[in-house]
């Protein structure tokens, strides 16, 4: 304990990024806690429906942020001119800006998008939903400078508590409204909330609208490739539930929201903690290229998929279990489908380490092609899975595609010097041995659900 404790103190990289780490996994951690609350309380009020409507809501939200996305967060945390009040103001008024033109695509996009999944209530619900576009156009760069510095303590407390007050509200609009309505103003509140706390509670440079063609200059150049980069990420994360919202019913999205949900958290919290974390220090290896530098970044790559990957394990095992006894009857397809889809995110989790390094190096060319690769791949297999075994074969083939993935992501890691067969190695066999114990436990309930979702 005082070799941790010692390890936390001080103001040194690793330190720091101990620290901030520790504050991402317990904010995350937190969040997910408050989540899974509110989600056994929502279950319980609101149809499956409305959870299969919301899910589609996100996909076109978080579509439409993603093909918009300019780096902004990632230019000012490998910038040199990233504590530059003139840079920050810059990449800030491109940010407002592209917040309130995303909330107008909403308005536009509501009806084309009700008459393609035959949802009629998509046409108000979509741009009520938009609305969080606009206000976190507003958020203040002081969050990206605590993270460049591995500062996030504060941070994480403001986010907590914003996410406390939108759980809240949405069951307190779930209980007066028993509609789909709930979900999205909480989301709503929550993006309210968070903005208007940071902006208070937050030290550092107070964001103005300013125009400096340096800063934009850099913001676009390097962002141009984050663009295309976050529009595949997009596909990768988000195409599952796009496509799914074509083939099955509302009812069947969402169970299986509910089941990405359970599954999907711990690798979210892995990527939550990866690119904030990773690219400070990655950056600083570039700085101190030397044998301690690169020990430390192995250390932290081992323990954050150690753990990241521990968490997916012991989903794959218990979820059926879970899903029983939290949910009702209504939701416990979601346990048999949590097995093999946890199973097949895994080696995502494995890799997730090495794209920050191109970042960090601010090559983010290289990161734009992997993106590509593992966007093209997986949404060509899962198309292909879906139209020939249904649900159970898309989520195969989400494990397949890192397969024809892995060599983009080699030669990222091998350009940068990051590289870690060892790890990889050591992190793939752990898994299969998981998941054929996983797979022998619920055999009968994963077929069950196969010959239930085939089409």
């Amino acid at each position: 304990m005082a070799s941790v404790l010692a390890r936390l103190q001080g103001s040194g990289l690793m330190a720091r990024a101990l620290r901030s780490a520790s504050w991402m996994i317990v904010g995350y951690g937190g969040g997910q806690a408050m989540r899974l609350a509110s989600n056994l309380i929502l279950t319980r009020i609101l149809f499956p429906e409305a959870f299969g409507m919301m899910a589609l809501v996100t996909v076109i939200v978080t579509g439409l942020v993603l093909f918009s996305d300019v780096g902004i967060g990632p230019s000012i945390l490998q910038s040199d001119r990233g504590d530059d009040p003139a840079f920050l103001d810059t990449a800030w008024s491109i940010q407002v800006v592209r917040g309130l033109c995303l909330w107008g695509v909403t308005f536009l996009l509501a009806w084309p998008v009700a008459q393609f999944y035959d949802v009629p209530d998509l046409t108000y619900i979509l741009p009520l939903a938009g609305t969080m576009l606009a206000v976190e156009g507003f958020k203040t760069t002081r969050i990206e400078t605590a993270h460049r510095h591995l500062m996030v303590g504060r941070v994480t407390q403001l986010e907590l508590a914003s996410q406390f007050v939108s759980l809240a509200l949405m069951v307190g609009v779930a209980l007066l409204t028993q509609s789909v309505l709930a979900l999205v103003l909480g989301t709503v509140m929550q993006s309210l909330t968070y903005v208007m706390f940071t902006h208070i509670n937050l030290p550092g440079h107070r964001n103005r609208f300013h125009w400096d063609k340096a800063s934009a200059r850099e913001l676009i150049g390097f962002g141009k490739w984050i663009f295309l980069s976050t529009a595949f990420w997009f596909v990768t994360t988000q195409g599952d539930r796009a496509i799914l919202g074509k083939f099955i019913s509302l009812e069947t999205l969402g169970v299986y929201n509910i089941a990405f949900f359970l599954a999907s958290f711990p690798m979210a919290l892995g990527y939550a903690v990866n690119q904030r974390l990773m690219i400070p220090v990655y950056r600083d290896a570039l700085a101190n290229a030397d044998h301690t530098s690169r020990r430390k970044q192995r250390m932290l790559r081992f323990a954050l998929s150690a753990g990241i990957l521990s968490l997916v394990w012991i989903m794959a095992i218990i979820g059926p279990w879970l899903v029983e006894l939290l949910y009702d009857e209504r939701y416990h397809l979601a346990g048999a489908i949590i097995v093999p889809l946890a199973l097949a995110l895994a080696p995502a989790v494995i890799v997730m380490t090495y794209d920050q390094a191109a970042l960090a190096a601010g090559d983010s060319k290289t990161y734009f092609m992997v993106s590509a690769a593992r966007a093209i791949s997986q949404t060509v297999l899962f198309l292909f899975g879906v139209a020939s075994i249904g649900l159970p074969g898309g989520i195969a083939a989400m494990g397949a595609a890192l397969l024809f993935t892995y060599p983009f992501i080699i030669a990222l890691a091998l350009k940068h010097r990051v590289w870690d067969p060892l790890h990889d190695g050591i992190m793939a066999g752990l898994t299969l041995g998981v998941g054929y114990v996983a797979l022998h436990i619920h055999w009968d309930l994963i077929v069950a659900m196969v010959t239930a979702l085939r089409p």
